[in-house]
C-alpha cells in the first residue's frame, strides 16, 4: 500500500461521482500502516471510499479546508461491528447456520442471520435445525445444485467461484461493464428549498452497507428517519452499531393508515435511501419530483440476479474473492465485511454529491451502488501489493467512543469521515434507541 496508489484509487471514484477533478489533492493520508492486511488491496479501497465521502461532505458544507483520512479510523470504523459493546457485551455476529459448507463438488456459502432465511434454508434442504443436519444435507449435493434450491426457496445459499469462473458468468459480465456507481438526473425539477432546515433522508435499509451510509449522513447533520416493517426489526446488535444517530420508526405500508403516513414523510423528504433488492419497492410509488433517491442492492439491477437477495459474504463468495483469500483446503474471507462498508461510504458520497448538485441546479436524481460493483472495483481496477507489517503503533482505544443511552451503555467506532473546518463533524447527536419506538414524523424544530 502506498499513498500513490491510493490517491489514483481516490481520483478513479470522485471521478465516478463527478467531483471537481482538482479535490482529492486536498486529501491528507496518515495514521499507522499494515491494517486490513490481506492479499487484496481492502485497506486501498477503505481509504478511498472514506476519502470520496469526506470530500463529498466537505463540499456540500461549503468547506474548501483539508480531509484527513486517518488509516486507524478507517479500520477500526470498516469492523465497527466488532467493536460494539452492549453494557460491556461483545455482539452476535455470524448465526451458526451462516456459514460455509462443503458441497459434493466445492463449497456452498450460506447466510442464515435473519429467522426467515433460515426457515427458507432448512425447508429447501429438509435439514433440521443443526450443523450437523445441514453439513449432512449440503455434503450430498452439488454446489450450485444447492444455490438453485434455496434461492428458489426465498433462502440465501451462493456456490463457491473462482474469479475466473465468475467473469465468464453472465452475471459477472454484466458487472464489470459498469462503473463502481451510477447517477443519473432524471428531469428538470426546481431545486429543493430548505430554509436552512437539515437534509430530510427516509432510510428503508438493513444490515450494513445501507445503514452505513445512513448513519454517515446523520453524522453530518442530516435528520434520518428508519422506516423496517412492524415485527421485523434489524438485528438488535447491528441496530446498535448502525442506528446511531438516527430515529428509527415501524410502518406497514400494505396498512392504508401507514402508507398515507409514510406517503406525507416521503413527500417532504429530500432524499430516500433503499437497500432491498431490485423492483421489491416499485409497488409503492417511490417517485417524488426533485427527490434524491439512492438504490442499494447485492449484485446491481441488471443482468439475471437482478432480483436476488445478498449480502456481503456472499457476494465475496461468488466473485471469486472468498477464492482468492482462502487457500487448496478452504475458502477465506476479506479481513472486514469490506464491501459492505466501503459501499457504504461510497453510497453516502454520491448522495451528498448529489444533494449538493440538486440544491444548485435542480432536477430529480438516481444513485446506484451494488456491492458486487465494489468488488468488482477492488478486484479489477486497484493493483495488488504485498501488505505492509503494520507498525504496532494502531491502539483501536483511539477511534472508539462510549456514549449511554436507551439500550445502555454502548462502546462504539467513530466515524473515519474527517475534514478540517469550524464545526466538521464531530460526533453523533444521539445514541440509537429502542427500534421502531420513535414517531414517524420529521424533526420540525
Amino acid at each position: 500500500m502506498d499513498d500513490e496508489t491510493v490517491r489514483a484509487g481516490t481520483e478513479s471514484l470522485w471521478a465516478a461521482l463527478g467531483g471537481d477533478p482538482a479535490a482529492p489533492g486536498r486529501v491528507v493520508y496518515g495514521g499507522p500502516p499494515g491494517l486490513l492486511a490481506a492479499r487484496l488491496p481492502v485497506m486501498d479501497l477503505a481509504r478511498a471510499a472514506v476519502a470520496v465521502c469526506a470530500l463529498a461532505a466537505a463540499e456540500h458544507a461549503g468547506a474548501a479546508g483539508p480531509v484527513r483520512v486517518d488509516d486507524g479510523a478507517v479500520a477500526t470504523a470498516f469492523v465497527s461491528e466488532r467493536h460494539l459493546r452492549v453494557d460491556g457485551r461483545a455482539p452476535v455476529s455470524f448465526a451458526p447456520l451462516s456459514r460455509f459448507w462443503r458441497a459434493a463438488d466445492g463449497w456452498v456459502r450460506t447466510h442464515a442471520n435473519y429467522p426467515h432465511h433460515k426457515a427458507a434454508l432448512l425447508g429447501a434442504l429438509g435439514a433440521a435445525d443443526s450443523v450437523e443436519a445441514v453439513a449432512a444435507a449440503i455434503g450430498g449435493r452439488p454446489a450450485r445444485e444447492v444455490e438453485s434450491l434455496v434461492y428458489g426457496a426465498g433462502g440465501l445459499a451462493v456456490a463457491l467461484r473462482t474469479p475466473e469462473e465468475w467473469a465468464a458468468s453472465e452475471q459477472g459480465r454484466a458487472v464489470a461493464a459498469r462503473p463502481p456507481l451510477t447517477r443519473e438526473r432524471l428531469d428538470g425539477a426546481a431545486p429543493r428549498a430548505r430554509a436552512g432546515r437539515p437534509p430530510r433522508v427516509l432510510d428503508l435499509t438493513r444490515v450494513i452497507a445501507g445503514p452505513v451510509a445512513t448513519r454517515t449522513l446523520a453524522l453530518l447533520g442530516a435528520d434520518v428517519l428508519r422506516i423496517d416493517p412492524p415485527g421485523s426489526p434489524e438485528l438488535p446488535d447491528q441496530h446498535a452499531d448502525t442506528d446511531v444517530g438516527k430515529r428509527t420508526a415501524a410502518l406497514d405500508l400494505d396498512r392504508p393508515s401507514d402508507r398515507r403516513t409514510f406517503d406525507e414523510l416521503l413527500d417532504a423528504a429530500d432524499v430516500l435511501v433503499t437497500g432491498y433488492r431490485p423492483g421489491a419497492l416499485d409497488r409503492f410509488g417511490l417517485d417524488r419530483p426533485g427527490l434524491v433517491t439512492a438504490r442499494l442492492s447485492a449484485w446491481g439491477d441488471y443482468g439475471p440476479w437482478a432480483g436476488r437477495r445478498g449480502f456481503d459474504s456472499l457476494v465475496q463468495a461468488a466473485t471469486g474473492i472468498a477464492a482468492l483469500e482462502g487457500s487448496a483446503a478452504e475458502p477465506g474471507a476479506l479481513p472486514a465485511q469490506a464491501l459492505d462498508h466501503g459501499t457504504g461510504y461510497l453510497l453516502a458520497a454520491a448522495v451528498l454529491r448529489s444533494l449538493t448538485e440538486q440544491e444548485r441546479e435542480g432536477g430529480t436524481r438516481l444513485v446506484r451502488v451494488a456491492l458486487a460493483q465494489t468488488g468488482h472495483w477492488l478486484t479489477g481496477t486497484l493493483p495488488r501489493s504485498p501488505a505492509a507489517s503494520a507498525d504496532g503503533s494502531y491502539d483501536p482505544g483511539r477511534y472508539l467512543t462510549e456514549t449511554e443511552g436507551p439500550l445502555g451503555r454502548l462502546r462504539h467506532a467513530r466515524s473515519p469521515v474527517a475534514y478540517a473546518y469550524e464545526g466538521g463533524p464531530a460526533g453523533w447527536s444521539r445514541p440509537p434507541g429502542v427500534a421502531g419506538a420513535d414517531a414517524p414524523a420529521w424533526v420540525t424544530a
